[in-house]
Formats: structure tokens, C-alpha cells, sequence
């Protein structure tokens, strides 16, 4: 305390550590398998490695990159955008190279919101969104996807009854994190008809863009009207399982990536220069990584639910992301996700998240505990039968 005050800037009180760190610390205290937090234990193609160890010995990047990022990078970017959904942007006016996909959504949210502004989030909602809006002065409008018939949906009548004259933004996440949904070509369509409407912009968080196993990803960007209100963006990590590398982008209109670029250039400036030139190179992989990728991930998601299934839990089979969200009720362990994924590595060496960090109406989300399957095939099917003994325990 220092002049009667808390260190802590008020808006931040209600974050402490996150749950990441804290079940990551059980997992090494209790050796147990992590499938808490959603990074990858095999590192991205050897190729784009390489490509990054290049950039090194030849100088380009160990100095500050451009503030917009590298041409090389936006251009990747851009042509990625083009090929993938017929989006066409200009990589010097509308392509920004961020740190991370984190960065991005951190400095779109401070560029874009004033003190008061609302901003409706999908709940469950990663757990940087709140405290982003937060920093920014905003008000988070959580709109709750609720499980039905083994997926969680979105409601479009609750949409739209949480915009209020101060709504400014929407704040979209597809494939979905941490429940796996992938929003079908109606749902978008709505959010894009409601944002030209009520004139909201929307901010989308499109990582697991290639991590879709059934339906298909559609960018907002895409829909009509939506191209000069829509701030994309996405990154490296969960493509190229190099989430260390911490490149993420965004593209939108040249006003909006002035805007976001304003409050960017006063977070990290520039980071990740050599990265920046590896990342170019991945985004130009051929179509058949993104096919294998895709494949490798949606037997493991099969391997790790499948397992969860017979360990008896009830499982949402996730259409994209590398997630598994599951209902710990069947198991007859109550309804509280917190206390049991802190004791999970003491009854079978398995550590999980509770999805109840992502709410802001916990009850919501109290009885699902969330799995990762970003990991070897051996880890998972180890998981697997340490997660089976659950039902002699």
C-alpha cells in the first residue's frame, strides 16, 4: 500500500495468476501428463526452423523490423488472406505484424474503445479478452454458448438482445476456444447483418483457422459490409506449433490498422524480426501441411475423446480447435471443475483446466473441464489409460 492505495490498478483486481500457470506448476510438482494448457510438445516443420536460423546468420531481422512488420511477412499474409478466402488487402495499408495473436486483440481493444464503451464477448471466452477490455476501461457483455445435442451454440436472439446504444464492438472467436465450436455460415451472417445494422465494429479472433474439422471456417471479413468494419486477426503459433515465437497479424481496412497500429506501437513496438521472415516462408507451405496438419489433430482429438467417453465423461466432440471440453457429472464427481481438475494429478497424474475461468457467469461453466490434444500420440494414449482409472477411483 503506498498514499492509502492497492498497487494494482483497479480494473486488473479481479485477475490474479492465471489458471494456466497454476495447473502447469501441479502438472510439474505432481509429474503429471499436462493436457491443461494448449501449447504443442513436437516444434513446428523443420523447414520453417530453418528459415528462421537463416534470417539469423544473414542479419535480417536482428535489428528493429519495420513498425508495420516485414514486406516480406505482410505480403505472406496478404496473399494467404487472398488464396484461402478471396479477401484482398494491401500489405503495406492494411497487413499489421504483431506479437502474437494476444498483442493484436490487447491493442485493437485500447485503439478501439473508450472508458464505458460494451463489448460483447462469446462466453466461455479466453481469458485475456476480459482483462484486455478491462485495461481498456471497457464493459464486457458476455453472450453465453450453451450445450446442446453434444455442441455448444450460439444464440441469436441473445445476440442481439445484448446490444445497447453503448455496445462498440462485438468480439468473435472461430473455431471457438475452449469449447471447439465452429460457427455455421448462418451464425456469422447474423453478427454481420446486426454489426451493419446497429453500425458495431467486431474484432475476430480467427487462430485455429486450420483447425477445423467438420463444417469450414468463414471469416467475418467476407460478408457483406463487413470488410471495413472487421479487424481480423490470427498468428503462427497454432498453425506451425511454434506458439513461442509469438507472431501473430491483423488485417482490416486502412483506417482501422492506423487505429490499432497507434496503440501497438506503444506495447512491444517490434519484436520477433528473424521469425518474421521463418513465418513468411510457412504461410507459404503448400496446401498438402495444412491437409496433414489437420488430419494429425483430428485423430488425436478422436484418440483423447474417444478416451474420455469410456472414462466416462461426457464429452463435446469439438469441430475445430485442438480442445476437448467435457462434463465431469457423469462421473458422479459433483458439479465443481475447480476442485476437481486440482485433484486430477494426485488421482491419475492427468492435469485439465476447469472451463469456469471463462465465464463471468460461473455457475455457467462450473461442472466442464477442458483437455488439450495438441500432443504426441503416446502422451495422449498414456492419458488415456491414467484417465480410465478414474472409475475405480
Amino acid at each position: 500500500m503506498t498514499q492509502g492505495r492497492p498497487l494494482l490498478n483497479r480494473r486488473l483486481t479481479e485477475f490474479g495468476t492465471t489458471i494456466f500457470a497454476e495447473m502447469s506448476a501441479l502438472a510439474v510438482q505432481t509429474g503429471s501428463i499436462n493436457l491443461g494448457q494448449g501449447f504443442p510438445d513436437t516444434d513446428g516443420p523443420e523447414e520453417i526452423r530453418e528459415a528462421a536460423v537463416r534470417a539469423l546468420r544473414a542479419g535480417h531481422g536482428n535489428q528493429y523490423p519495420p513498425g508495420p512488420g516485414v514486406p516480406e511477412l505482410r505480403s505472406a499474409v496478404a496473399e494467404h488472406q487472398l488464396r484461402r478466402y478471396g479477401l484482398e488487402y494491401d500489405p503495406d495499408a492494411e497487413v499489421l505484424v504483431t506479437t502474437g495473436a494476444t498483442e493484436a486483440i490487447a491493442a485493437s481493444l485500447l485503439a478501439l474503445l473508450e472508458p464505458g464503451d460494451e463489448v460483447i464477448a462469446l462466453e466461455p471466452y479466453y481469458d485475456s479478452y476480459a482483462a484486455c477490455i478491462a485495461m481498456a476501461g471497457g464493459t464486457r457483455v458476455p453472450v453465453t454458448l450453451r450445450p446442446h445435442e453434444g455442441a455448444y451454440r450460439l444464440d441469436l436472439d441473445e445476440l442481439r438482445a445484448a446490444v445497447t446504444p453503448r455496445t462498440r464492438l462485438v468480439l468473435l472467436n472461430t473455431p471457438h476456444n475452449p469449447t471447439g465450436t465452429v460457427l455455421t455460415r448462418d451464425e456469422p451472417a447474423a453478427v454481420a447483418e446486426l454489426a451493419c445494422e446497429r453500425d458495431l465494429l467486431v474484432i475476430t479472433d480467427e487462430v485455429y483457422e486450420h483447425l477445423v474439422f467438420e463444417g469450414e471456417h468463414i471469416p467475418l471479413a467476407s460478408f457483406p459490409g463487413m470488410r471495413e468494419r472487421t479487424v481480423s486477426i490470427s498468428s503462427a503459433g497454432k498453425t506451425f506449433s511454434l506458439t513461442g515465437w509469438k507472431i501473430g497479424w491483423i488485417t482490416a481496412s486502412p483506417a482501422l490498422v492506423t487505429a490499432v497500429r497507434s496503440a501497438k506501437q506503444f506495447l512491444t513496438y517490434v519484436s520477433g524480426g528473424p521469425f518474421q521472415y521463418a513465418v513468411a516462408e510457412a504461410l507459404r507451405l503448400p496446401d498438402s501441411y495444412f491437409d496433414e496438419l489437420r488430419a494429425d489433430l483430428r485423430a488425436k482429438r478422436d484418440l483423447l475423446a474417444g478416451g474420455l467417453a469410456e472414462a466416462g465423461f461426457g464429452v463435446y466432440r469439438p469441430a475445430g480447435t485442438y480442445f476437448v471440453t467435457t462434463d465431469i457429472r457423469p462421473l458422479g464427481a459433483g458439479d465443481d471443475g475447480f476442485a476437481f481438475c486440482r485433484a486430477l494429478p494426485e488421482r491419475c497424474g492427468v492435469v485439465a483446466v476447469p472451463n469456469a475461468v471463462f465465464y463471468d457467469h460461473r455457475e455457467q461453466g462450473a461442472p466442464f473441464v477442458r483437455f488439450a490434444f495438441c500432443k504426441r500420440t503416446d502422451v495422449l494414449t498414456e492419458a488415456v489409460t491414467r484417465l480410465k482409472g478414474l472409475r475405480a477411483s
